[in-house]
């Protein structure tokens, strides 16, 4: 039974991830973007502001439950 819950939220989890990262805004833009968000991270512009850094710090919680549920399935499968 633990099992299957842990594998509906895993499902749920990784599907959330998916749709989190696809809605986050593209850091480079060609040659041309990765030249100029190193030369920002060099001098330390944040780009991520608003919607960009709500979505960031989503992007963290649901990887670390995606990591964090795979083991306990893991686990608690055998």
């Amino acid at each position: 039974m633990l099992h299957k819950v842990l594998i509906v939220l895993l499902v749920i989890v990784s599907i959330s991830l998916i749709a989190v990262v696809l809605l986050q805004s593209g850091r480079s833009a060609g040659l041309s973007g990765a030249i100029t968000g190193g030369a920002e991270q060099l001098f330390g512009k944040q780009k991520a502001r608003g919607i960009d850094l709500i979505l960031h710090r989503i992007t963290i919680v649901l990887s670390v439950l995606f990591f964090l549920l795979t083991i306990a399935v893991t686990y608690f499968g055998l």
